[in-house]
């Protein structure tokens, strides 16, 4: 049984490479926003910043590039992506219908254990000190994400991979990035509560219902960003 009290220990293991070190580390700066949207990648500077050879630091970026994280501009080099609005709003698109379908899987696959998880994950969020603050959402990943955990209950090994893999860490970067319009952290909450009841009671067709209004309602909060961008609007939560 997954114990869901803590977050998940940072530290690298013993038998991670260095290129899979620097990969993780990246990877996350990239993802909570410390290496901002658009910054071109220079590889000696994050070579001197991580203290690692060019050759596994290469290995790394070839990675991040696979992770769509990083995008090569063509005599320019490695950038961090940054999205158009029309771009992001496809992202939102797509896991508006394929997160929608993975529930209504979920609420006919998820075993009761699996279920019974699921519900101590959001105990675990209603615990964090930034969302009791109204601050944000709780941002972990894995088995911490209720998302995550909702795809990977589809048992649908194609949606696990491109909603787990391939886009995963690119859908972290913009919730992570649109995480604190004031009251959306608890509505989010809250209709995360609602489609595990209806998982729960294995309402695959309401549950799938309520995924895709929750994420369509992170995708109109995007379009309201953009719409109020010069006027410094907040930021919404997904």
């Amino acid at each position: 049984m997954l114990d869901v009290t803590q977050a998940p220990a940072t530290l690298p293991e013993e038998s991670e490479t260095l290129s899979e070190n620097v990969f993780r580390r990246i990877q996350a700066a990239i993802v909570k926003g410390d290496i901002a949207p658009g910054s071109k990648i220079s590889e000696p500077e994050l070579a001197r910043t991580y203290g690692i050879s060019r050759g596994p630091l290469r290995e790394a970026i070839h990675r991040l590039e696979g992770q769509r994280l990083l995008v090569r501009v063509p005599h320019v080099g490695a950038r961090v992506v940054s999205l158009s609005h029309a771009e992001l709003i496809e992202l939102y698109e797509i896991r508006e219908s394929l997160e929608g379908m993975a529930c209504r899987l979920a609420a006919e696959r998820m075993s009761v254990a699996e279920i019974d998880e699921l519900r101590r994950v959001l105990d675990t969020h209603e615990r964090d000190a930034a969302f009791q603050a109204g601050l944000g959402y709780y941002q972990q990943e894995g088995d911490y994400d209720f998302h995550y955990r909702i795809i990977q209950g589809s048992g649908n090994q194609t949606l696990v991979k491109m909603l787990c893999g391939e886009l995963y860490q690119l859908v972290r970067m913009y919730r992570i990035q649109f995480s604190a319009t004031p009251n959306r952290p608890h509505q989010a909450f809250a209709e995360h509560h609602r489609i595990l009841d209806a998982i729960a009671e294995r309402d695959g067709e309401l549950a799938e219902l309520l995924m895709r209004r929750h994420i369509g309602a992170s995708k109109r909060n995007i379009a309201r960003h953009y719409q109020g961008a010069d006027n410094n609007s907040p930021r919404g939560e997904s």
